[in-house]
């Protein structure tokens, strides 16, 4: 880290995939750069915010030499009321990754003894119990970042392999020592940002970008089992009106469908599908349109230097601004939330169609034999609806809501931290929805008795029935749901389909 711009992809291979940090040695110099000129002004006692002065309100209240070590304890302790459900392990260990690549751009002014251990703790998976809530977004996450840092000075509570214990007992396993005191501006310094935010809005876009292929492979299905229009999916369609998240979808869907015996033409069966169907390019496209531009956000954000006050060495100067603010990342992840319900939304649509005798094209009602006796695939569709209104809830904005804080000093917030946990929220109930309309629709394949799938159904059809047999009559229903669900977490539907048919495009 240090000599190039970390990439989303970059960041998901250390918190998922175990990949390993190390500081390039031109970081590490411009690190010593901002901390020599923090440490100038503490010996010549110039004024400068959280430097030489309090916090918040406190910026007019001067700090001595001598108390600027308690200063930045007392922050860090005071500040660490988070409360919640802790952040999962990948969520957490990403907070720590961007918070090293905020402090190695040499606009910080730590000493490099606290970005060392920040690194190790990473490599050695060391990860901080950190409470889902408590941030208000500005200035930055002040809460849960505050309890990262308690186990970087031996306190707090922490992972180690996985194992929960008290944070000073976890770095003892791992052999890492605690920070012995904070010097000045470094606690500041650790908490005075976006990563939290960030990194959980950068986990949720990333698996939203899986999902959308899984969408487009659920609607293939469903195209299969109602014996869709293929008319819709024209590229000359698409292209009249150029939005690019439209016209690939348009491409991959014909891609899943190729040589399909079940699909048919305007004016075999009818001449028109429901929007469900018909218009899945235009919906599907424009999340993924929104999708795109939340993560040409994120990787903006991942690279940016968000603490207060930002260190120049160059110029001498040290100067108090507002770059912790979580604005520029509450608008696209409350956006994101609005994206990812609306693809639970018209996922749900095809599945009440599937589930309906008036809609299905002659499929039996709620998919099943012997109706009356067997309820089949009814509450399926319910349990849909239920999370499909869930989102609804979540979706509205957190980003229009503020509360003044600091007695009236810090009098705009972004709430941009409860703009990525809802839109986290919405992603995990999006996902069930996407599971659901995935087993229904393989359930109408089987009693279409279709006589040959497409490429990219026929590989997602298979998949599904290894793990779920058909359903003959009823049975306990959530199991089918979860494995189906697991196989969209392990990412292994898009594998096989992309191993056929080529790579799915967003």
């Amino acid at each position: 880290m240090g000599n190039k711009r970390l990439s989303l992809e970059d960041l998901i291979n250390v918190t998922r995939r175990g990949y390993k940090v190390e500081i390039s040695k031109e970081a590490k110099a411009k690190v010593a750069k901002a901390r020599e000129l923090v440490e100038r002004y503490v010996n010549e006692g110039k004024v400068s915010y959280g430097i030489t002065t309090g916090f918040g309100k406190f910026s007019d209240k001067v700090i001595s030499k001598d108390e600027t070590a308690t200063l930045q304890k007392n922050l860090i302790v005071s500040h660490s009321c988070g409360v919640g459900n802790p952040l999962p392990l990948d969520q957490a260990k990403g907070i720590m990754v961007l918070r090293v690549n905020n402090l190695i751009q040499g606009y910080s002014g730590v000493r490099q003894v606290v970005i060392d251990l920040l690194v190790d703790m990473i490599n050695k998976d060391v990860v901080p119990y950190i409470p889902e809530k408590g941030s208000l977004g500005a200035s930055g996450d002040l809460a849960p970042l505050s309890h990262m840092v308690l186990v970087m000075l031996g306190m707090g509570k922490a992972y180690y392999n996985g194992e929960l214990l008290d944070g000073k007992v976890a770095l003892k396993k791992a052999k890492l020592k605690p920070l012995e005191e904070l010097s000045s501006k470094e606690g500041l310094a650790l908490i005075n940002g976006t990563q939290v935010m960030t990194s959980i809005g950068a986990h949720a876009v990333y698996d939203g970008i899986n999902l959308m292929k899984h969408l487009d492979i659920a609607l293939g299905l469903s195209m299969e089992a109602l014996n869709g229009i293929i008319c819709a999916f024209d590229p000359k369609l698409q292209e009249v009106r150029g939005h690019l998240g439209q016209i690939n979808t348009a491409k991959n869907v014909k891609k899943i469908l190729k040589d399909s015996s079940s699909i048919t033409k305007q004016g075999d069966l009818r001449v028109q599908d429901p929007y469900s169907l018909r218009c899945s390019p235009q919906v599907h496209g424009a999340s993924k349109d929104t999708l795109s531009y939340v993560k040409e956000k994120v990787e903006i954000e991942i690279n940016a230097v968000t603490d207060n006050p930002i260190i120049f060495p160059d110029q001498n100067e040290v100067l108090s601004g507002g770059n912790f603010h979580g604005q520029p990342m509450a608008l696209p992840f409350d956006f994101l939330g609005i994206a990812l319900a609306e693809m639970a939304n018209i996922s749900e649509r095809r599945l009440e169609r599937l589930v309906n005798p008036a809609l299905n094209n002659n499929l039996p009602a709620f998919l099943v034999k012997n109706g009356g006796v067997n309820s089949g695939f009814m509450i399926v569709q319910y349990s849909a609806a239920s999370l499909v209104s869930e989102n609804k809830v979540l979706a509205h904005p957190a980003s229009v809501d503020s509360i003044p804080s600091s007695a009236n000093q810090e009098d705009h917030v972004s709430m941009g931290t409860i703009a990525a946990r809802k839109a986290y929220e919405i992603l995990g109930n999006t996902r069930k929805v996407i599971a659901m309309e995935i087993l229904t629709a393989c359930q109408g394949i089987d009693l279409r008795d279709v006589r040959k799938l497409g490429k990219g159904t026929n590989e997602a059809h298979t998949l599904v029935r290894e793990l779920v047999e058909y359903y003959s009559e009823d049975r306990v229903m959530y199991i089918d749901i979860e494995k189906v669900e697991e196989l969209i977490k392990t990412n292994k539907i898009v594998q096989k389909v992309e191993e056929n048919i080529g790579i799915l495009k967003i």
